[in-house]
Parts: structure tokens; sequence; C-alpha cells
């Protein structure tokens, strides 16, 4: 009686056995620390009820819930946006581009205190639909929010929100409705910098997707 015939190795399985083949792998532990990377850097912007509106750049965020749509976003108390937040608890978060980054970056090296930064940078405050805070004209996704929770955690305070309105530069959504983020880019903050993602290497689930089979040769 012969023997079940042994199973093919998966192309997951080949690779791993062709990296343990050619080269070990050695690791080495470091210290603690924010090695999460890359992460979405983003503008948030925020105003009191009288006051001018303020920018800062965020790059401790992201998404944390689907349904309510919901993102975090970590700031120190000495942040000037920090002291609006507390008060208004509300704010809009704009997703910049790779030609942005230049005034992203300016936004997270001075003061509102100091310095009036749509003014400096040249970032137009546009009304946003659900909230005081004005939204960044010039970025192509804007989140209008209104903080749910806050968080104390060390350096930092974690302001959790509720995404109530997004706002989408119309040039970058297709005729199918798709948002098409190619004709502008996506900017990423890693270890210190900025950089533009790359090209896309697949869509959610495309490593357990059956390949249709082709259609033989007549």
């Amino acid at each position: 009686m012969q023997g079940n015939a042994p199973k093919k190795a998966t192309g997951l399985a080949r690779r791993r056995l062709k990296r343990t083949e050619a080269t070990p792998i050695s690791k080495i532990v470091w210290e603690p620390g924010t090695m999460l990377n890359p992460v979405p850097v983003v503008l948030v912007s925020v105003q009191d009820a009288d006051g001018p509106p303020n920018l800062c750049t965020v790059a401790w965020t992201g998404t944390v819930c689907s349904e309510p749509p919901m993102v975090a976003i970590a700031l120190r108390p000495s942040r000037l946006t920090y002291d609006i937040l507390m008060r208004t608890r509300e704010c809009v978060v704009n997703v910049p581009t790779p030609h942005l980054i230049r005034a992203t970056d300016y936004c997270g090296c001075v003061s509102g205190r100091d310095v009036d930064k749509f003014e400096k940078t040249g970032l137009t405050p546009a009304p946003s639909s659900k909230v005081h805070a004005p939204l960044i004209l010039e970025c192509p996704i804007n989140l209008e929010c209104v903080v749910r929770q806050i968080l104390e955690l060390g350096i930092h305070t974690l302001f959790i929100a509720e995404v109530l309105a997004v706002q989408v530069s119309e040039h970058l959504v297709s005729p199918s409705g798709r948002l098409a983020w190619e004709k502008e880019g996506l900017a990423a903050f890693a270890h210190g910098g900025y950089y533009a993602l790359g090209k896309k290497l697949g869509n959610f689930g495309f490593s357990v997707k059956k390949e249709k089979p082709r259609a033989g040769k007549e």
C-alpha cells in the first residue's frame, strides 16, 4: 500500500525555507522605544470660539475604531493645540500629501503662540461642516472630529475622537467613486524622517484569494 504523497510547500513556506537555508536571521535586543514605523503624519487644526485657528503636526496618530469611525492623536501638554483641544473638544485631522511636507514639518517646529501658522505656510483655512475648527483646503482628506475620551498616558495625552464628517478633494474621486490617492500620493513618518509611499503591493485579502483558472489554448 502506497503512503500519502508529501504535500507541496506553499509559496510562503518555500520562501521561508529558502531564506533559512541561505542566511540565518539573528536579532539584537534594544531598549524599549517608539519603533512602530512607518506611521501617518497629519496636521491637526483647532480653534477657540473667539481665537485664531492653529495647526499642529502629529505623527502619533491612527485609526482606532471602524464603527463608529474613530481616530486617536497623542499630544504633549506643552502644545498650544493641547490647550485648545482640552477646551473645545473638537478638531480636524488633515491628511497632507508629499508636496505639503515642508509646511507640515514647519507646523511641528514652531508654536502657534508665536506665529500664525496658516499665514506662514500659505495654507488655507476653510469652513468645516460639523465642527468649529477649520479644515486645511490644500489637504485632500479632512476628518472632522469630536473628542470622546482623553487618556493620560505619560508625557503624551491621548485624545480619542469620533469622526463626524469627512471632506475629500473632488479631483481625487474617480467617476466610479473610488478615491484615487495615486493622483496626489501618500506621506508617512519613520524614525525622524518623512517619506513618500511607493508602489501598491496588493489589496487586503490578496494572499488568500484564489486565482482564476487560465483559459486553455485551442
